[in-house]
């Protein structure tokens, strides 16, 4: 008997990308109703399905070893109360059914039972003959032991282990594991919700429960009237699924002008050197003050120094899930003055930094096509925090990275993008070296050219205006209409400025 699931629950018990299942979607290969697939459908596509493919069976394995201690277990489980609200409910919807299983069984019986009364008392009636075959064969092919479907099998396992979110009126989906709070989950997934401090204070995180249950697994200070309880109104930071089913209605950004300004006192927490001319500055955020911001934003440093105030604006190249550490890359500069700073040693952990923003609107746009990224040197920042939010929705069919490096040590985060190669079938990566900023970007203008000129793509360029505009020029040449491309000109002259 065929199940019924989500795109997003059919793609976690695959082990397969979301983007693949709704490519094959768009092919018409995959067929859906009322928005899901049938577990009769995807096994006709990946009839070799296996519990050991989804990595499921893994996950167990890892719960089970107590060697990864309570840590995995975290990670992995929800607490002890949720996990036990979780199986009561699903235990409850296990009784319910059988319960009108068996009022079925004995309705169908007392059926069969008239029917043979009656045909006892009307031996020529063939018609009763007939239906009373019909229902002793039914009821005994209902009551037939019959192998046992492994996707139903794996989809009751990950109700218990995670929990499936759906927003209104979006539609958008994403999964609740371990200790995660619905927030969380929610920023892991790539989502653009809407939020303040993150720890229970400012009220900005408040959303409506439509349907399943929630558990508070954080102290919240915000006051909820009884008014807003009633209406199913709670805060997404403070607590987690307790159902395994969730829907819930609340507002999201639809692009960079939906997102305040901010201005946070952040401090140093690590200086870390990627390369020897690169350093990797680590700034972290209070507890009560996180900065929300789309991937592929800026934001200004502010320095307070002795005369004026050193401000620059640079392009954080971390993920918006991560809103409390905010990473930078920094080149060696001898005409930078935070350069300078980081370098020297005078920017040290603990010295306090200003944060302004985010500005800017290099951010990915919506939609569903394949995804190229283009980056020059430490103009990476902002493509490696776009392609952790793409990788995170989920979403695209596939990814490429043509990564450029104009200095010896311009691809000094190499072993992450192969690390994203490897972990990702749709995910491919070209490092190119040139000294030459606007030859290099010739040179990935023919690359590109040759492996996906033929794919309608949606592409992202980053770095200095040479490059950027030699590479859109390519592109535009090749016939990419303006609508797919979109540019980030970085370079340290223009970042700078001192008040």
């Amino acid at each position: 008997m065929s199940h019924w699931l989500t795109v997003w629950r059919a793609a976690q018990l695959l082990g397969v990308a979301r983007g693949a299942l709704q490519q094959q979607v768009r092919d018409g290969t995959l067929s859906l109703s009322d928005g899901l697939v049938s577990t009769d459908e995807l096994l006709r596509l990946y009839p070799a399905a296996r519990l050991e493919a989804s990595g499921l069976l893994d996950r167990v394995a890892l719960i089970k070893d107590e060697a990864f201690g309570r840590r995995v277990r975290e990670r992995l489980l929800p607490s002890q109360e949720v996990l036990a609200q979780r199986l009561f409910l699903q235990s409850q919807e296990l009784a319910d059914v059988r319960r009108h299983l068996q009022r079925y069984h004995a309705l169908v019986v007392e059926l069969q039972q008239c029917v043979r009364a009656l045909t006892a008392s009307r031996p020529m009636d063939a018609a009763l003959h007939d239906l009373e075959h019909a229902l002793t064969n039914g009821l005994a092919r209902a009551l037939a032991t019959e192998p046992v479907d492994l996707l139903d099998v794996m989809d009751d396992m990950l109700k218990v282990m995670s929990a499936q979110v759906t927003v209104r009126p979006s539609g958008h989906q994403f999964t609740v594991e371990g200790h995660d709070t619905l927030l969380q989950a929610g920023l892991r997934a790539g989502l653009k919700l809407n939020y303040g401090c993150g720890n229970g204070t400012c009220g900005m995180c408040k959303v409506r429960v439509i349907a399943g249950e929630v558990a508070q697994i954080q102290p919240f200070d915000y006051p909820l009237s009884q008014a807003e309880r009633q209406q199913g109104y709670t805060l997404a930071c403070a607590h987690t699924p307790a159902s395994s089913e969730l829907t819930l209605e609340l507002l999201e950004a639809r692009g960079p002008e939906d997102i305040p300004e901010q201005e946070i006192v952040t401090h140093v927490r690590a200086v870390t050197a990627l390369a020897p001319d690169t350093r990797l500055l680590h700034l972290q955020t209070p507890r009560s003050h996180r900065l929300r911001f789309l991937a592929g934003q800026s934001v200004v440093l502010g320095i307070a120094t002795p005369g004026n105030d050193l401000q620059s604006l640079r392009p954080v190249a971390s993920c918006p899930c991560d809103d409390r550490n905010l990473h930078f890359f920094i080149a060696r500069d001898a005409n930078d003055p935070l350069a300078q700073r980081v370098f020297d040693g005078r920017l040290a952990p603990g010295a306090a930094v200003t944060v302004r923003g985010p500005l800017g609107s290099f951010v990915l746009a919506n939609g569903s096509r394949p995804l190229v990224f283009a980056a020059c040197d430490t103009a990476f920042a902002p493509v490696k925090s776009l392609i952790e939010h793409a990788l995170a929705l989920d979403d695209a069919p596939s990814l490429s990275l043509f990564w450029l490096a104009t200095r010896s040590d311009g691809h000094f985060m190499a072993n992450q993008c192969r690390a994203w190669s490897e972990a990702f079938d749709r995910f491919e990566i070209a490092l190119s070296a040139n000294p030459n900023a606007a030859h290099g970007a010739e040179d990935i203008a023919r690359s590109m050219r040759a492996d996906l000129f033929e794919i309608e793509c949606d592409f992202y360029l980053a770095g200095p205006a040479a490059f950027v505009q030699t590479l859109r020029a390519e592109l535009r040449t090749a016939g990419v209409p303006a609508a797919q491309l979109f540019a980030q000109v970085i370079e340290p002259e223009t970042l700078e400025s001192a008040a």
